[in-house]
């Protein structure tokens, strides 16, 4: 009986300690509130995005010229600004920027309810308060929208953009300061084409370049190449229009974000380095260079383009002067001022060349294309042409140091160039 007693006691502990551990092993699932396991998926879906700073734009202009851009910066995983902007073909300021200066004018011209600019930083801000740029739902197939109260322009633009954005990576900020930069070649070369470079630097890297031309007349070479007046391909074999090769240029130095980051194959200037191009190209990496080094230009008052005038006559001296100007940005870049005779002679040329000889023949203080450029030069300085005082009747003035000439006839023209307006093809 006690080997009984103690079998049974042995079988009771045994019990007894299984159902103590088996207690022991559901008490904390019993005591853990539910609520713990609820509050913490909503935290892990917060976590989207990595901080730093977005950057994209379209990877063609539209007709209207211009290319849409955004620039997205993430903080504490969560979008904190957005930048929906443009650049366009022509280089120059930005779209928010041009806006902004009342070069735009949706109002006055498409009786828009609000400025572009107005309408897209509502865009933005409904970004910043979705956290999502898929959560927008579109009311045709333009991309115009009635999620966002006060748009009316339409915004896939802007959200497609930012999913593209957001789906690269981060991509931080770039070297060069934001803004529109320019620079010209100082002379006219024996090809009769003066070289400039319009760049835009959004997000501090290179979003746009116009890489183009001026002739002493006032054409623009790449409007003047579209219009089939430059005939590269029918006159010179080659292998594109010179726009066309330009255009592989400009989106190479996109690419690279650096002109110095460019090798030639020869002194001229051309390089290997560009598929389908055999124009020289180190034109435009010199002067992109020098514009960057520059400071950003401001807006001035002109409208863009290519202007001309010139007399009806020739004038008693057997000379019809002429002007010639550029604008960009609205501000006047280049100048030519000069006269052509009854046999054509350009009156620059013809003075270089030692066949006028001011100096010798008049005891002029300087030649007349040294005067001239003086008076070229106040101009864009000035950048108006009504800023000048006349000491006589013949059109003198002391307002130009070393410049005895008569300047009349120069701001005569160069304000009916402007009345005329740029140059159409």
């Amino acid at each position: 009986m006690k080997k009984n007693s103690w079998v049974v006691l042995i079988v009771l502990i045994a019990i007894v300690s299984i159902f103590a551990i088996s207690c022991s092993k559901k008490e904390p699932v019993a005591q853990t509130p539910a609520t713990q396991v609820v509050t913490s998926a909503p935290k892990a879906a917060e976590a989207t995005y990595a901080d730093g700073v977005y950057f994209a734009m379209n990877d063609e202009f539209a007709s209207s010229g211009w290319k849409s851009t955004i620039t997205i910066t993430v903080k504490d995983k969560k979008i904190v600004d957005v930048d929906w902007n443009g650049v366009n073909i022509k280089g120059g300021l930005d779209k928010k920027a041009y806006d902004k200066a009342g070069k735009y004018n949706m109002v006055k011209f498409g009786a828009a309810q609000a400025e572009w600019y107005e309408q897209a930083e509502k865009a933005e801000a409904y970004l910043i308060q979705t956290q999502d740029p898929t959560k927008i739902t579109y009311s045709d197939s333009e991309g115009s929208t009635d999620d966002i109260a006060g748009v009316s322009i339409h915004v896939s633009d802007m959200f497609e953009l930012a999913q593209k954005a957001l789906a690269k990576g981060p991509v931080g900020v770039g070297p060069y300061a934001d803004g529109a930069y320019f620079a010209i070649d100082d002379e006219y070369p024996s090809s009769g084409w003066k070289e400039y470079v319009s760049l835009t630097v959004l997000n501090g890297r290179i979003a746009a370049v116009n890489w183009s031309a001026v002739n002493k007349t006032g054409d623009e070479k790449k409007a003047y190449d579209k219009a089939g007046k430059y005939n590269m391909v029918k006159f010179g074999a080659a292998q594109a229009e010179w726009y066309q090769q330009a255009e592989k240029v400009e989106a190479y130095l996109i690419e690279i974000q650096d002109p110095a980051n460019i090798t030639y194959s020869d002194n001229e200037g051309h390089t290997d380095a560009i598929s389908g191009v055999s124009i020289h190209v180190n034109a435009l990496f010199d002067l992109a260079d020098k514009a960057l080094k520059a400071s950003p230009v401001e807006l001035g008052p002109y409208q863009d383009g290519g202007y001309y005038a010139s007399e009806a006559d020739f004038g008693s001296t057997g000379w019809k002067s002429y002007v010639s100007l550029l604008v960009k940005d609205g501000n006047i870049v280049n100048v030519y001022w000069s006269a052509v005779n009854e046999a054509g002679d350009d009156k620059k040329v013809y003075d270089r060349d030692g066949k006028y000889n001011m100096v010798k023949f008049g005891g002029a203080i300087d030649e007349w294309f040294v005067q001239a450029k003086r008076v070229e030069q106040h101009l864009l300085a000035t950048q108006d042409p009504k800023d000048i005082t006349y000491t006589d009747a013949e059109g003198h003035t002391d307002d130009i140091a070393g410049a005895t000439i008569h300047v009349n006839e120069f701001y005569t023209l160069v304000e009916k160039a402007l009345a005329n307006g740029p140059k159409k093809y």
